[in-house]
């Protein structure tokens, strides 16, 4: 990524805005957002090594600060939980606490300085270099991460349900709810307005997760773009830190906003799945 603008404000959003791409094979329809990837990875991992290093180091006694936090954290989630989700909740609060977390810290990529990756680059290869080179750090503002997510989501919910109630159980609901009724004929005539609306509800909650989140963040990483790319000059420079600083507290809220609402989402929508007609 480039350290500053080149070519104007446009030229420093549209690079700004390119992934670092792998194609699978020549002329391959599929690319994949290596950025995207590797973050997402690092950032999963290092939640998942914060967490078990405290649980390892975890006292009956007075706790750290460190396991102090990570107890309310985990406690705090439990409690959404246990006041949406009224089942066994023993595989569903460690799921809801993954999503909450891994969300919190891929939305917080969107903190960290906007020239940061250009900057290293050209430190060690050279502006040139810096100037072709992409990486955007911010995986959820990037669709499809938040889609990959949301159709993870999805899965597990499709499986609560038919695990709740049967494979067979589970089709017959898609067939004869919502419109119920007691004729043999005119239920076999509501069946496929039935599943035509229960296939509707079911696809659109994967892409309203991923939409919402992706919007926000997407949002969120551009007014950083405009305001570096408004703010780069040395004359400028202390009226780009006050409204980065301004609209980086602001953001703090969205980020934490947007993984708790997807959190919750994904529990209100397996506890909906386990429900019985």
């Amino acid at each position: 990524m480039a350290s500053e603008p080149q070519g104007g404000l446009t030229e420093y959003i549209q690079h700004h805005l390119h992934h670092n791409t792998v194609s699978l094979g020549d002329g391959a329809f599929m690319k994949i957002h290596l950025d995207s990837l590797v973050v997402s990875f690092v950032l999963g991992a290092l939640f998942c090594l914060w967490f078990w290093l405290k649980a390892r180091k975890a006292t009956s006694g007075v706790p750290s600060k460190g396991q102090a936090f990570v107890e309310i954290i985990v406690e705090f989630v439990d409690t959404q939980v246990k006041d949406t989700f009224h089942g066994d909740r023993r595989t569903v609060t460690p799921l809801a606490l993954s999503i909450f977390m891994w969300v919190t810290f891929l939305n917080a990529m969107d903190l960290l300085p906007l020239d940061a990756p250009g900057w290293g680059v050209k430190t060690l290869a050279g502006a040139e270099t810096a100037h072709h080179t992409f990486f955007r750090w911010v995986p959820t503002a990037d669709i499809n991460t938040t889609m990959g997510l949301a159709l993870a989501v999805f899965f597990i919910v499709l499986a609560h349900g038919m695990k709740a109630k049967g494979v067979g159980g589970f089709g017959w609901e898609l067939l004869t709810a919502p419109f119920h009724a007691d004729n043999t004929v005119v239920k076999i005539i509501l069946m496929p307005f039935n599943l035509a609306l229960n296939v509707i509800e079911y696809l659109s909650k994967p892409v309203s997760l991923a939409m919402r989140l992706f919007g926000n963040m997407y949002g969120g990483e551009l007014v950083f773009m405009l305001i570096a790319g408004l703010f780069a000059g040395w004359l400028s420079f202390l009226p780009g830190v006050i409204f980065n600083t301004a609209w980086g507290i602001f953001h703090i809220l969205i980020i934490l906003l947007q993984a708790f609402i997807f959190m919750m989402l994904t529990i209100v929508y397996i506890a909906t799945a386990r429900e019985h007609h």
